[in-house]
Formats: structure tokens, sequence, C-alpha cells
């Protein structure tokens, strides 16, 4: 199926026909999802209002993670097999998964204000996200300042690569180690710790984040195969008019 897929033309075709659809799922899951969570479930019985920023906090935490193991394995594949397909993925993931980890530390601070009484806490899950998102900065830059373009795909996946060991630190910090973050309440042994009236409206929004997700990539990933397509044809033109530089004084001397 990879293999199938990472033919340049068999990719433009499913992925124009793939931005629609999720592009539409991913806006309606976030607008329901966020919306029921905020306006339809009820108050936590203990946080009371305050724990309605979970239906923002916890999809972004979720995406963030997501998006790095996304742009980890991309990476990974661009390392060994050099595919441009992937470089292209892993480019156009970086940002995004970036900007939901943000997300994620902004309303878990936000959070922490009323519940712990500090907006920032060295605590092992907030440190590991933090990093996370040190990671997806170190790899932006990467991609920004080393100017060959093919070395700086390389480094920067080298990045993504070593600090995917985070993604399990994150996942298991909670319960490796003494901290103030609750623990997992939703993927856990023995079911979802959460009332459905709650749980519902959190996955509706989880799943709208990650097909707009999806969606953003795509777009991306297609907006640099345009570029390569016509950084490829300017080449060509240009060389063109170099082995031929006295086309124009024939043309005139047969004039």
């Amino acid at each position: 199926m990879f293999s199938y897929f990472a033919n340049p033309e068999r990719f433009l075709k499913l992925a124009k026909w793939l931005v629609p659809p999720l592009c539409v799922l991913g806006l309606a899951g976030m607008l329901i999802g966020l919306g029921a969570g905020l306006f339809v479930a009820p108050p936590d019985y203990q946080q009371g209002d305050a724990a309605r920023i979970m239906y923002v906090h916890v999809p972004a935490a979720w995406l963030g993670m997501f998006a790095y193991a996304f742009l980890a394995f991309a990476s990974l594949i661009n390392f060994v097999w050099r595919h441009n397909l992937a470089d292209a993925a892993a480019k156009a993931a970086a940002p995004i998964g970036a900007a939901f980890t943000f997300l994620a530390l902004l309303t878990g601070s936000l959070w922490g204000k009323p519940m712990w009484g500090a907006y920032w806490v060295w605590d092992a899950r907030l440190t590991s996200m933090l990093v996370m998102l040190f990671m997806y900065l170190g790899y932006i830059a990467v991609r920004s300042i080393v100017p060959d373009e093919a070395r700086a795909a390389r480094l920067a996946a080298i990045i993504a690569m070593v600090g995917a060991i985070n993604l399990p630190i994150i996942k298991f910090s909670v319960e490796w180690w003494s901290s103030l973050h609750q623990t997992s309440s939703v993927f856990r042994a023995g079911g979802p710790a959460i009332e459905f009236s709650m749980l519902w409206p959190l996955l509706v929004a989880a799943l709208g984040y990650t097909a707009f997700f999806g969606w953003l990539v795509l777009l991306q990933m297609l907006t640099e195969l345009d570029r390569h397509k016509i950084a490829r044809l300017q080449r060509r033109l240009a060389g063109g008019r170099i082995s031929r530089p006295d086309a124009p004084q024939r043309r005139l001397e047969d004039d």
C-alpha cells in the first residue's frame, strides 16, 4: 500500500480526492465537539466549568503527539530511502504539530492556575511536552537556516527521529513519576473513566483535530510538490537559454 501511493502521480490523485472531505470532517468535528463540550456537556463535579478547557486541551495534546509520531515516521522514510513525498510530509507536519503542542501547553497552563495555584510547574508531563515543542522548533529551524535543502532535510530528520524517544516519556510520565498531572481517563485499562455525556464531545473534537491536521498536511504537500515542479521548469528554461547563447544573434543575422 505504501509503495503504491509513493508514486507521485498516484499520490496527487489521492490527495486531491481527500482534501475536500478532510476539510469538512475537520471543521465539523471541531465545531461540534468544542461546541458540545463548552455549552452542552455538564460541568465536572469537582472542577466545575473550569474542566471545560479539556475539550480544547486534550485534543490539542493528542494532536501534538500524533503529529510528532507522523513527523518522525516520515523523517525515517526520507532518511533511509530519500523519498521526496516523505520529506514533503515531514516538512508540512512540523509547524502544524508545533502549533497544536503550543496550544496544549497554553491551555494546560490556564487550567493549572485555578487547579494548582500556578500557571507552570516542572511536572513530568508538562516538561516532556515542552521538550517536544523544542524538538519541533529545532526541526523547523534547521529546515529554515541550512541553505542546502538536501542537507537540511537529513539533519532535520535526525532531530525528528531522536525526539521520538520523548513520546513514550510523555505518555507514561504520570505513571513513572510522582506527577501533579491527572492520569489517563480515556484510553486506560477498564475503559474510560469519563461519563459518556462528557466523553463523546471530547472524542468528536479529537477526530476533528486529526482530520484538520490531515487536511493541512495534504495542502502543504501539494504546495511543496508544485514548488518543486516550478523550480525544475525554471532550471530547464535557464539551461536552455545558457546552452544557446548565440541564438538571438543568429536570428538577427538571418534577418
